[in-house]
Parts: C-alpha cells; sequence; structure tokens
C-alpha cells in the first residue's frame, strides 16, 4: 500500500471521511492541505528531502478567501504537480458528474482515479486508491459509457452545431457560419437533418433537451 499521502479539500468535513479512509488503510505517513499553492510546496519539500509523496487526492474546486492563491483549482494543481513529480499518482475527489470534464482529466492531466463524492463515498475511495496501487487506472463506468457514446456519435463537426445551436442561433444562421468557415454540409436540409440524427442518438424529445443532456455530460 502506499505509504506517503498527500490530501488537498478546503472542506473540513470532507477532510475528516478522508482521513478515516486513509487510516483504514493503514496508510502511516499523511498531510493535508487547504490550498493548492501550499501542496504545491510540500511536494517540493518532500522531493528536496528524497522522501516524496505516492498518491495526492485533490479536489476540484476551492473556495476563495482573504488568501491569494496562485492556484487555484484542482486541474492547476494536478498539472504543476505532475511537472514537479511526474510518477505522482492522483485521486480526484470531486463533486463533478460531467463526463467529457471527467475524461479530460484523463487525458489531459493523466489522473489515475475520479472518486464522485456521494453517499459511499469512502467505499469508493478505498476501493480506487487499492486498485491503483495494484496498477489500474480507475474510470466510472458511467463515464466510460458515456465517452463511448459521445466518441461513435459525435465529432466536431457535431459539437459546433450544439454550440451554435444552445447560443440561440436559427437554422439559417448555423448555415452561414458553416459557409463561412468551410464546414460542410452547410445546406439547411442538411443540417435539419443531421440534428434530428442528434437528438435520436440521445433520446432528446426536442433541441432544447438535447441541448440540457449535451451541457450535462459536458459535452458543450
Amino acid at each position: 500500500m502506499f505509504k506517503k499521502v498527500l490530501i488537498v479539500e478546503d472542506q473540513e468535513i470532507m477532510n475528516q471521511g478522508i482521513l478515516s479512509t486513509i487510516k483504514e488503510l493503514n496508510i502511516p505517513d499523511f498531510d493535508y492541505v487547504m490550498y493548492c499553492d501550499e501542496a504545491i510546496s510540500r511536494i517540493k519539500t518532500a522531493l528536496e528531502k528524497r522522501n516524496p509523496y505516492d498518491l495526492l487526492i485533490a479536489d476540484l474546486s476551492f473556495d476563495t478567501d482573504h488568501i491569494p492563491q496562485k492556484l487555484c483549482t484542482g486541474q492547476e494543481l494536478i498539472f504543476e504537480a505532475k511537472k514537479i513529480q511526474p510518477g505522482l499518482k492522483v485521486v480526484v475527489f470531486s463533486v463533478e458528474k460531467k463526463a467529457k470534464k471527467i475524461d479530460d482529466l484523463y487525458k489531459t492531466y493523466k489522473i489515475n482515479g475520479f472518486v464522485s463524492k456521494a453517499r459511499r463515498d469512502g467505499q469508493d475511495l478505498k476501493s480506487t486508491i487499492r486498485k491503483i496501487f495494484n496498477g489500474e487506472t480507475v474510470i466510472p463506468q458511467e463515464v466510460v459509457n458515456t465517452m463511448r457514446h459521445i466518441s461513435s456519435e459525435f465529432d466536431m463537426y457535431d459539437i459546433k452545431l450544439l454550440e451554435l445551436l444552445a447560443k440561440g442561433n436559427k437554422q439559417s444562421e448555423i448555415s452561414t457560419y458553416l459557409k463561412e468557415h468551410r464546414m460542410m454540409p452547410y445546406g439547411i436540409r442538411s443540417i435539419e437533418k443531421r440534428l434530428n440524427e442528434l437528438r435520436d442518438s440521445i433520446g432528446a424529445k426536442n433541441n432544447i433537451e438535447m441541448i440540457v443532456i449535451c451541457k450535462d455530460i459536458g459535452l458543450i
């Protein structure tokens, strides 16, 4: 099991839950901080003392207060931590629900696991840490299912259609934009046909519901 863990979480109640999980896993050395800047300082110091952290557990969002910070999000923290210590294992522990955003954490920030803050999050966190220690990358199944569907159904043309539609553009305006940017097909009938296909693929009754669903999963 991991020997040294750094927890970055600004909610004290959540901190206590994570600490309880760490203790149940018999991890002997752990620290927790409330600020991303302090976390980076701890990681640097641990490396300098040749006693680095094995695992970083971090939230994505942090409340601002009177103490100014250079790093304000979990994404920024993970990016900087990986620059300093590329081999550091990372678990994100967050309320984030959008599958696309969670998927980006794996692809862009190279995290090793994601645990959603929920009723049974202690058990999920414990299981995730164990799997990561054994060399696995732990991706929530609902994220896998959603992203598999997105990958098979939506390309960049489709996403642009949805973005323009979400901004309130009429189909004639979307057609003009696509034509100006040389994105084909840009005919109104082709646009209408593709929007119908996209609605059917995600089970939306109308364009408004389709936009809501796409926003919920973080596609747009």
